[in-house]
């Protein structure tokens, strides 16, 4: 059983969203599909180092009959992908990444944000929240991915961050009603932590 919120529920969802927009922003949807199905396949967050040798998408791919030029652009897609750190840009190259990217960062954010956030901690043995800790915006990907502060911290480092690193339309739109659910959800965090409700 997967714990993190790297889940085949969270792949699929990516899917549906990464399908949804990508409708709307009239592209490649075959592309779209296979690289939100296999965005997590080969994370660093799922794989310790010696479990990685080569990449796991590129293989399956491959032993499924995907011509060489459509592994090529899924692996772009899946590179482009990922946060990086609050101080690290990730510019996509395609429609198809930017899709995918959105798809991916949008189910980090809002309600479902916040449930995933919460069993990554828990799932990484991370204290809930610690006041004396103050949030780090990374400025490269190997300080973001040896962070090992609260919880609470990750929506500052993180989740506050990607309403304004939407790239699509679509997107940009959806993303605000999940980061304003987030930072109602945060007030009444820290009034509880305060015993002020």
């Amino acid at each position: 059983m997967e714990g993190s919120g790297h889940d085949w529920f969270h792949v699929d969802r990516v899917r549906k969203m990464a399908l949804r927009l990508g409708e709307e922003e009239k592209c490649d949807l075959f592309i779209v599909e296979l690289a939100a199905l296999l965005h997590d396949l080969d994370d660093w967050k799922l794989n310790t180092p010696e479990h990685q040798s080569g990449s796991k998408v590129e293989r399956w791919l491959c032993s499924v009959g995907i011509e060489a030029d459509t592994i090529f652009r899924i692996l772009g897609v899946i590179d482009e992908v990922s946060f990086k750190g609050a101080g690290v840009e990730t510019p996509v190259r395609t429609i198809e990444a930017a899709v995918v990217q959105d798809a991916d960062r949008l189910d980090a954010i809002g309600a479902i944000g916040i449930a995933r956030t919460f069993a990554y901690g828990g799932h990484k043995n991370r204290l809930i929240y610690d006041p004396a800790i103050d949030p780090v915006m990374h400025n490269d990907f190997e300080e973001y991915k040896s962070n090992s502060a609260p919880t609470i911290n990750h929506f500052y480092e993180k989740l506050l961050l990607l309403k304004d690193r939407m790239n699509t339309g679509s997107a940009k739109i959806i993303a605000e009603q999940r980061h304003s659910f987030m930072t109602e959800y945060l007030t009444r965090f820290y009034d509880e932590w305060e015993a002020k409700r």
